[in-house]
C-alpha cells in the first residue's frame, strides 16, 4: 500500500527543486503538444525567448507587461498567506486606477514627486477601501470572501465604465473628440511616471516600486510580529484566538493591505502605461485573475512573485509579438495553464512524501502517522 504522509518540515532544497521541476515539466509537456500539432518545439521556444527577452526592446516590453501582474500577484500572495482568498485583485486594481487618475488630473501641473506620491497614495487608499469592504464582511459577519471579492470586481468595472462612458464625470474628456466619442480624460504630461534607462532595457517606476514592495513584504512576513500572526492565524485560527490574537482585526488589516497593493498597481497602469483611465482595457486584460496564477506559481513568496511576473509577462509579450498564421494561436495560454497545473501538482510532493506501508497498517488511524498529521492512503 502507498500512503501520502504530510511533511513536518520541508527541506530547503525541495523549495527550489519543486518550482524548477514544475517549470521544466511544463515546458516538456508543451513541447510534446507542439510536436503532436506539427510544430518544431525548439524553434517555437526559441522564438518565445527572443521576442520575450533577448531581442531589441523585448525586455522593456516584458517589464511593462509584468508590472500589473507583479502587483496583482503580490495582492493575492499577501491574502492567501493567511488563507484568506482575495479573488478581487482586478476590482481593487481598477479602483486604484480610478483614484490615481483623479489625483493625476488634479496634480498634473505640480512637482513630479508630489504628483507621483499623490497618485500612489490615492490608488492605495481606493484599493484598500475596496478590499476592506470584503475584509470587514469576512471578519465580523463571517461572509465568504471569495464571493464578495468576486462580486466587487463587477461593481468596480461597471463603476469605472460609468464614470467614463455613462456620465459627464471628472474622469471623462468633455472637450474635442471626447464630446462625440466618450473617452477618459488623460493625465497631464507632468504626471507621467519616470523610468530608468539601463542601456539594453528601460525599467518603469511602477516595476521598481513593485519590487521594493515585494522586498518589504518578505521582511514583514519573515521578521515581524504581524508576519508571525499571519502565519499562526492561517495555520491554526483556533490556536491564534486562544493565544489572544485579534484575528478579526488581522483579517481586515491583511485584506486592506492586499487591496492597497493592487490599488498601487492600478496607479502604475495610469502613470506608467496608459496615462488615462481606460476601463475596457483593464477589464479585457484580466490582470487580477492572472495575478492569482502568479502567486500560485511563486508559492506565495513575495520575492519569487517578481521573477514569476517577469516570466509570465515575457510569455504574454512574446505571444502578442508573434501573433500570426505561423504561430500556434493558443500556445501562450496553454503554457501558462501547464505551468499552473504542474506547479500545483508539485506542491503535492512538497507538502507530502510517499511511503510504502504494510497492508495491516494501512487502515490504522491517520493520527498514528508521525507528527499526528493526517495521511491519504492509495
Amino acid at each position: 500500500m502507498i500512503r501520502l504522509e504530510r511533511r513536518v518540515d520541508q527541506p530547503r532544497w525541495l523549495k527550489v527543486a519543486v518550482p524548477a521541476g514544475s517549470v521544466l515539466t511544463a515546458l516538456l509537456a508543451g513541447a510534446v503538444l507542439l510536436s503532436l500539432t506539427g510544430h518544431d518545439a525548439m524553434e517555437t521556444y526559441q522564438l518565445l525567448l527572443e521576442r520575450g527577452f533577448t531581442s531589441q526592446g523585448a525586455f522593456t516590453a516584458t517589464l511593462t507587461a509584468a508590472t500589473p501582474l507583479l502587483f496583482t500577484g503580490l495582492c493575492a500572495a499577501v491574502a492567501f498567506r493567511m488563507r484568506v482568498f482575495n479573488i478581487g485583485g482586478e476590482g481593487q486594481l481598477i479602483m486604484g486606477a480610478v483614484g490615481a487618475s483623479a489625483a493625476g488630473i488634479a496634480l498634473g501641473d505640480g512637482p513630479v514627486v508630489i504628483t507621483v506620491l499623490g497618485m500612489i497614495l490615492a490608488g492605495a487608499i481606493c484599493g484598500a477601501v475596496w478590499a476592506g469592504i470584503a475584509g470587514a464582511l469576512k471578519a465580523w459577519a463571517n461572509t465568504n470572501e471569495i464571493i464578495t471579492t468576486l462580486m466587487l470586481n463587477y461593481v468596480a468595472a461597471n463603476l469605472a465604465t460609468y464614470l467614463v462612458f455613462g456620465s459627464k464625470s471628472y474622469w471623462r474628456e468633455l472637450g474635442g473628440t471626447g464630446a462625440m466619442f466618450p473617452q477618459g480624460k488623460p493625465i497631464a504630461e507632468g504626471a507621467h511616471w519616470p523610468s530608468v534607462d539601463f542601456g539594453n532595457f528601460t525599467m518603469g517606476f511602477g516595476f521598481f516600486l513593485g519590487s521594493v514592495i515585494a522586498i518589504g513584504l518578505f521582511v514583514v512576513f519573515r521578521s515581524t510580529r504581524f508576519g508571525f500572526q499571519v502565519q499562526v492565524i492561517g495555520d491554526e485560527p483556533r490556536a491564534a484566538r486562544y493565544a489572544g490574537m485579534r484575528t478579526k482585526r488581522a483579517i481586515f488589516g491583511l485584506m486592506a493591505l492586499s487591496g492597497a497593493i493592487a490599488g498601487i498597481g492600478g496607479a502604475s497602469d495610469v502613470g506608467d502605461t496608459r496615462y488615462v483611465l481606460d476601463p475596457k482595457a483593464l477589464q479585457q486584460a484580466g490582470y487580477g485573475y492572472a495575478g492569482i496564477v502568479v502567486a500560485a506559481l511563486a508559492r506565495l513568496n513575495p520575492i519569487a512573485v517578481v521573477f514569476v511576473a517577469i516570466l509570465m509577462g515575457g510569455l504574454s509579450n512574446a505571444g502578442r509579438a508573434l501573433q500570426g498564421p505561423d504561430f500556434p494561436a493558443g500556445l501562450v495560454g496553454t503554457l501558462q495553464g501547464l505551468l499552473l497545473v504542474f506547479t500545483l501538482g508539485g506542491e503535492l510532493f512538497a507538502r507530502y512524501r510517499i511511503r510504502r506501508v504494510a497492508a495491516e497498517h494501512a487502515a490504522a488511524d491517520p493520527a498514528d502517522t508521525p507528527g499526528g498529521a493526517p495521511a491519504v492512503t492509495a
